[in-house]
């Protein structure tokens, strides 16, 4: 009787190692992506290239009822992330409108490389990631555009392409930068370790399978396997990047059949960071309803649609 709380902080001990080391091993792989990307994003700006790549997006722009000036917008957010967008959301006059649509694709499709990255190395192609996130974020904005409403001309307040360019200097740049990203490396090493010691705690305690039990209801709804419930409340609650640690080191870790890691990286793909990121918009007084409602009924959609056309595919096989 006496030997079994010993034996207990020995697992504790040993466990909350484990934890710290594969924390930091995936903290360090993570900057090796952030850090290239966000420099390189960030002299993008700066040099106006990213601002020459609107012309992609600016015949799109009317279909999905926005101005053509939403399309530097969405390409910031396209490579720097939700911060981007908002930080350019509060700098431009948009309408609430129109503000509102852009929120609901850089929802869906913000942060593309890094994400991709970090699903392609636990499960899933990443280009097929990106292009399906593209693909969806298209659809639901157009969808939504619709039934609000919305068109091009909207609220229009003349705005100009050049916005974000003439309220910052290079300097400005540099610092703002430098800021986020440090802040950004800080918030994913406060979240990683005490995650990955946690998980590692978890598995010796057999603690996973009692949460996996509890949100068995949530991932029957959603069309998800039991197995990937970890993972999907992971991305679900921290994101494909704060999240990033977890995921790939559990996919790695355990066999999981591929149909079941593809429904899941087409839902979490869709919908993730379910917290935190919607409510960074609320500022800027979008309705909340548009900012957690759509890309979820969008990820539960694509799952059971990819679901039946796999029955469909192999009933004819």
């Amino acid at each position: 009787m006496t030997r079994q709380p010993e034996n207990n902080l020995d697992k504790i001990k040993l466990s909350i190692g484990q934890g710290l080391e594969k924390g930091w091993s995936s903290f360090v792989w993570l900057l090796k992506i952030i850090l290239p990307i966000s420099f390189i994003t960030m002299i993008l700006v700066y040099l106006g290239v990213l601002d020459k790549l609107d012309f992609i997006l600016n015949p799109v722009m009317v279909w999905l009822g926005l101005p053509p000036s939403a399309a530097l917008v969405i390409i910031l957010g396209f490579f720097t992330g939700i911060y981007g967008t908002v930080a350019a959301l509060s700098a431009m006059p948009f309408s609430v409108e129109h503000m509102t649509l852009i929120a609901i694709f850089s929802l869906i499709c913000h942060n593309i490389i890094q994400e991709s990255i970090v699903q392609g190395r636990s499960g899933i192609n990443p280009f097929f990631a990106a292009f399906f996130r593209l693909l969806i974020a298209f659809l639901v904005t157009f969808i939504c555009a619709k039934i609000m409403g919305v068109n091009s001309q909207t609220n229009m307040m003349g705005v100009t392409t050049t916005s974000v360019k003439q309220i910052q200097s290079f300097m400005e740049i540099i610092q703002g930068w430098g800021w986020t990203t440090l802040k950004l490396v800080l918030q994913i090493f406060c979240i990683i370790m005490p995650l990955m010691v946690l998980l590692q705690l978890g598995k010796t305690f057999h603690i996973i399978d009692g949460i996996t039990d509890m949100i068995s209801p949530i991932l029957r709804v959603l069309g998800l396997s039991r197995s990937t419930g970890m993972l999907w409340l992971t991305a679900c609650v921290f994101g494909l990047a704060y999240g990033s640690a977890v995921i790939v080191e559990q996919t790695q870790s355990y066999e999981f059949k591929k149909q079941d890691l593809r429904r899941l990286h087409l839902s979490i793909g869709v919908n993730h960071s379910m917290i935190e990121d919607p409510a960074l918009f609320l500022p800027l007084g979008l309705p909340a309803f548009w900012l957690w409602v759509p890309r979820l009924i969008a990820a539960v959609l694509v799952v059971w649609l990819y679901w039946a056309v796999s029955s469909v595919r192999r009933l004819y096989a």
